[in-house]
C-alpha cells in the first residue's frame, strides 16, 4: 500500500477562540498520523480554552503564540510561517477571525500570516447557529471565498449554549477528507499543459479610441489560478486587465484580437488542454486612423471587419488540446451555447447569461457546461474561483487526466 496522499505535507493549523478548540488536538495527531508535517498557530482567545503545552505535545513542535516572537530570526514568524505550509487551515475559525480577515486586520500572529501568504487557505467554522446565519458573518466569508479561500464546514449538531443547529465544527475524520481530497485536487493535472485566454481586446479606431467589451478577465484569471493549483504548467494569454497574474502563471499580454491570435497560435501547439474564456471582438475597424478623428458630422460611420476566429484555428489543429469555449449571452444562454457547441466542434462549452450580479465586472459566476452528447452540469451562483476550481475538475474527469468526485 503506498503512502497516504498527504504524507509530507506541510499544514500550518490556526487555532481560534471557541470550545471547538478541543478537537484540533485530534485533528493534529490525525494528521501527523498521515505523514503531515504540522505546524500550530494560536490566537490569544484559542488559549483560554486549551494550552499550547498540549498542542506541542501533540505536534511535536513549538507552538506560535505571539506577534512578536523570536522563534524565527529577527522576530519574523509571520513571514517565516506564511511561506512555509503547503496549506492553512484555520480550525476552529471565529466569527471574530473571520470578520477580521475579511478587514484584512493584521493585529495578531494568525491575521498578518493571512495577509502575508500565497499560500491556499482553508476555514473551518464554529460558533453559534444565530452568528453563523448573521447576514454580516455570511458577507464575510463570501469575500474569503471571493480571494480563494476555501470553507469546510460547518456542521450541524450541539452546541455550547445547548442549541442544535449550524455552526459545529466538522469532526476531524471529516476535515482530514478534505484535506487529502484538496491535495487529490491539487495534482489532477499534474504534467498537463494548459492555455487559457481571458479579459477583453481592444480594437483601435484612431490613436485614443478603441471598441472593446466589459470583460474584466475575471474568469480567466481564475481559471489559469485553478489550473496552476492542480498541477499543470500554465500559460495566460491576457487582453487589457487590471488584475494580478496568479502565482506560477506564465502571461502573454496582448491588445487585439490579432495579436491574441498571434500569441496562441504561437504558444498552443503542445497544449493539452486550450480554454478560450476570452471576450474576443467580433469586429474591428477595417482601417485606423493615424490621428484622432474630429467631430464633424452629426452620424459617424465606422466600416467594421471580422476578426479572426481563434477558437476555430485551435479546434482544426492536427493534434489539437481539449478545448472548451465560453458563451455569455443575455437571453436564451442554452439554446445558443448547444450552436456554438455543435458549429464550432467544441469538446466542451461554458455559457452564462449576463446580468447586474454575475458574468461581467462581478465577483460571482453561474454557469452552465454542455458537452457533445448534450450532457448538461450547473454550476450554481458562487464566486468565480470556485466555478474555476469545479471547471477544471470537471476538465479532468472528462478527459480522463484525473478522476475526483466534485464536491
Amino acid at each position: 500500500m503506498g503512502k497516504p496522499i498527504i504524507w509530507g505535507k506541510k499544514i500550518l493549523i490556526g487555532i481560534t477562540g471557541g470550545i471547538a478548540a478541543y478537537k484540533s488536538v485530534e485533528l493534529i495527531r490525525r494528521l501527523r498520523e498521515h505523514g503531515a508535517e504540522v505546524r500550530v498557530v494560536m490566537t490569544q482567545a484559542a488559549q483560554e480554552f486549551i494550552t499550547s503545552l498540549t498542542l506541542q505535545a501533540v505536534s511535536g513542535q513549538p507552538v506560535f503564540t505571539q506577534l512578536f516572537g523570536r522563534q524565527t530570526s529577527a522576530g519574523m514568524d509571520h513571514i517565516a510561517l506564511a511561506s512555509w505550509p503547503d496549506l492553512i487551515l484555520i480550525a476552529p475559525v471565529s466569527a471574530n477571525t473571520i470578520a477580521r480577515l475579511a478587514c484584512g486586520q493584521a493585529d495578531d500572529l494568525l491575521s498578518t500570516i493571512y495577509l502575508a501568504t500565497r499560500k491556499p487557505i482553508a476555514i473551518a467554522p464554529a460558533m453559534n447557529t444565530e452568528m453563523w446565519l448573521h447576514a454580516a458573518t455570511q458577507d464575510n466569508v463570501r469575500r474569503l471565498q471571493a480571494r480563494g479561500g476555501m470553507l469546510w464546514g460547518p456542521a450541524v449538531g450541539e452546541q455550547a449554549c445547548g442549541a442544535v443547529g449550524l455552526g459545529c465544527l466538522l469532526e476531524p475524520d471529516e476535515l482530514i477528507t478534505f484535506v487529502e481530497t484538496y491535495f487529490a485536487e491539487s495534482q489532477i493535472l499534474m504534467g498537463k499543459k494548459v492555455m487559457v485566454t481571458a479579459g477583453p481586446t481592444q480594437e483601435l479606431l484612431d490613436p485614443v479610441r478603441y471598441l472593446s467589451n466589459r470583460s474584466s478577465g475575471k474568469m480567466g484569471y481564475a481559471l489559469a489560478q485553478a489550473a496552476v493549483e492542480a498541477g499543470a504548467e500554465v500559460i495566460l494569454v491576457s487582453g487589457p486587465c487590471h488584475l494580478p497574474i496568479p502565482q506560477g502563471v506564465s502571461c502573454l499580454s496582448v491588445t487585439s484580437a490579432q495579436q491574441m491570435e498571434a500569441a496562441v497560435m504561437q504558444h498552443v501547439v503542445g497544449c493539452d488542454i486550450f480554454i478560450g474564456a476570452a471576450a474576443v471582438s467580433d469586429y474591428r475597424a477595417e482601417s485606423i486612423a493615424t490621428k484622432k478623428i474630429k467631430k464633424s458630422t452629426e452620424i459617424f460611420t465606422v466600416v467594421l471587419k471580422r476578426n479572426p476566429d481563434i477558437i476555430a484555428q485551435v479546434v482544426a489543429l492536427e493534434n489539437k488540446p481539449f478545448v472548451v469555449g465560453f458563451a455569455a449571452e443575455t437571453d436564451h444562454e442554452i439554446e445558443y451555447a448547444r450552436v456554438k457547441l455543435q458549429t464550432k466542434s467544441l469538446d466542451m462549452l461554458v455559457a452564462n447569461l449576463v446580468s447586474d450580479t454575475r458574468g461581467f465586472e462581478q465577483d460571482d459566476n453561474e454557469v452552465v457546461v454542455i458537452q457533445p452528447d448534450q450532457t448538461i452540469e450547473k454550476f450554481a451562483l458562487a464566486p468565480k474561483r470556485i466555478i474555476a476550481k469545479q471547471l477544471m475538475i470537471l476538465i479532468a474527469r472528462t478527459t480522463g487526466m484525473g478522476v475526483v468526485a466534485l464536491r
